[in-house]
C-alpha cells in the first residue's frame, strides 16, 4: 500500500469513528439511496481531499458518500475539523 493510500485509508477511519452507532445505521441506509438530492453537501470518503461537496450533476457511488443529513449538526462539525484543509486556490 502506498503511503498516500494509507494515509487517506487512516483519515477515512477517522470520520467514520466519530459516528455515533444511530448515525452508522442512518448512513447504511443512506447508503442505498439512488442518489442525493440537489443541493445536499457530502463527502467522499475516498476523496476527502476534496472537502465538502453539494450534489448536483453526476457524483460518485453512494456507498462512499457521507451525506450531511445523515448525522447530526455536532458530528458534522467533527467531521469538518478532521478534514485536511483545502488546497490554496491560486489568485487571478
Amino acid at each position: 500500500m502506498k503511503a498516500d493510500n494509507r494515509t487517506t485509508y487512516v483519515t477515512r477511519e477517522t470520520i467514520l469513528q466519530l459516528l455515533s452507532d444511530d448515525e452508522v445505521a442512518t448512513v447504511s441506509t443512506a447508503e442505498t439511496a439512488p442518489r442525493l438530492s440537489a443541493g445536499d453537501e457530502y463527502v467522499d470518503l475516498e476523496h476527502l481531499d476534496d472537502g465538502v461537496r453539494r450534489a448536483g450533476g453526476a457524483i460518485a457511488p453512494m456507498g462512499r458518500l457521507l451525506p450531511r443529513k445523515a448525522v447530526h449538526d455536532r458530528t458534522w462539525a467533527k467531521i469538518l475539523t478532521n478534514l485536511p484543509a483545502p488546497p490554496a486556490r491560486a489568485r487571478v
